[in-house]
């Protein structure tokens, strides 16, 4: 498997002796997003309000809430969790965003959310709202930033364990795999649209800048 947070979502008790019949590799999205409200911060020094787009029935998103929220109350920010699980919820998820005005939007990890990440990115541009996903795709579909694992390292390091188990290792005796990798994606064309100019040090930092 590989999961955001595996204990925390319930598919194993520990990461060392992940037990049962299970292993894989975690990808720490959601401790992640205390990062990513830390590089809103970065990009927005008046930032103030953060938005956090979940979805309530996903476990995975509680858990990635909790952080972003953690991390919000140590920058001495106010946070408001919006909700969507279906397309309609959505678009009472944008009628909310209008209305509250966030200084920036926080797109937690979630496959609903990232399969609307079309409609997310021209809602955020038309709105003017500064967003950051966990996606590559999220910001090659209009999105200004994302900060995650290196997903591809993680899935060529998954067939690694694949093949282990294959020639006779236990998964319950293979502890699960945290990420070494991670990248920051900055989208120029969207923060131009946003009229946004993104600091110096953090572009220097980026490991992809979309022009």
């Amino acid at each position: 498997m590989i999961s955001g947070d595996p204990i925390a979502v319930g598919l194993v008790p520990g990461l060392a002796h992940p037990g049962a019949n299970v292993t894989g590799l975690s990808t720490l999205a959601a401790d992640l997003e205390g990062k990513r409200i830390e590089l809103l911060k970065e990009l927005l020094a008046n930032l103030a309000r953060v938005a956090v787009l979940s979805n309530p029935t996903n476990p995975f998103c509680t858990v990635a809430v909790q952080n972003a929220r953690a991390a919000a109350m140590a920058l001495h920010l106010d946070v408001e969790v919006v909700e969507a699980a279906e397309e309609r919820d959505l678009d009472r998820a944008f009628l909310t965003l209008s209305r509250q005005r966030p200084d920036a939007v926080l797109t937690v990890a979630d496959p609903f959310l990232t399969s609307q990440r079309t409609r997310l990115a021209a809602f955020m541009i038309e709105n003017r709202f500064p967003s950051i996903y966990t996606y590559r795709e999220d910001i090659l579909a209009g999105g200004l930033i994302s900060y995650a694992t290196n997903y591809y390292d993680v899935f060529r390091r998954a067939a690694m364990l694949t093949d282990k188990i294959l020639k006779g290792a236990k998964p319950a005796e293979l502890p699960i795999q945290q990420p070494t990798k991670f990248e920051l994606i900055i989208n120029l064309k969207t923060a131009k649209a946003l009229g946004l100019v993104v600091p110096a040090m953090l572009l220097a930092r980026a490991d992809e800048v979309i022009e």
